[in-house]
């Protein structure tokens, strides 16, 4: 059971974001469009390690690296495609409800614990990384709740 999750994992954190940017490359080339962008949703544990959950950060780290791999094939096929990485911190999903099926109040304790992000800050975030001018590329952008310190 426990390989069968850890499969999971790893192909919804790192084989498909990877394969999703390959293909947006490949349709955007085939139409010749030479100012497109890839965004990619990742996560503060891209950048730090948690003892408590390793895996998680470790396909994250993979997220980080293969956005950062990709903006540099690009700028050795001379495109003009961007990469952006947005790694949010804790923000208010069904995802620690989720996590701790048999104990939701452990969910509703964190979640009330501070203010945390909500999917319009992301989505705000993305906003502003496609509202750069043509000649600027924002490589990642690091958010986080005020109150969250890790």
């Amino acid at each position: 059971m426990l390989l069968k999750i850890l499969k999971i994992i790893e192909y919804v954190n790192i084989l498909a974001p990877t394969l999703c940017s390959q293909l947006a490359v490949q349709q955007m080339r085939k139409r010749e469009v030479d100012d497109g962008h890839i965004i990619t949703l990742n996560s503060m544990s891209g950048h730090r390690i948690s003892a408590s959950n390793v895996f998680y950060c470790m396909t994250k780290f993979a997220m980080t690296a293969m956005t950062e791999g990709l903006r540099r094939e690009l700028r050795e096929m001379k495109s003009h495609i961007r990469a952006t990485c947005i790694s949010p911190g804790l923000v208010e999903t069904e995802f620690a409800f989720r996590r701790n099926k048999d104990d939701p109040q452990k969910a509703r304790d964190l979640y009330a614990s501070i203010e945390c992000l909500q999917a319009k800050d992301l989505a705000d975030a993305v906003l502003y990384v496609l509202g750069a001018p043509p000649h600027v590329e924002i490589n990642d952008i690091w958010m986080r709740p005020t109150e969250q310190t890790m």
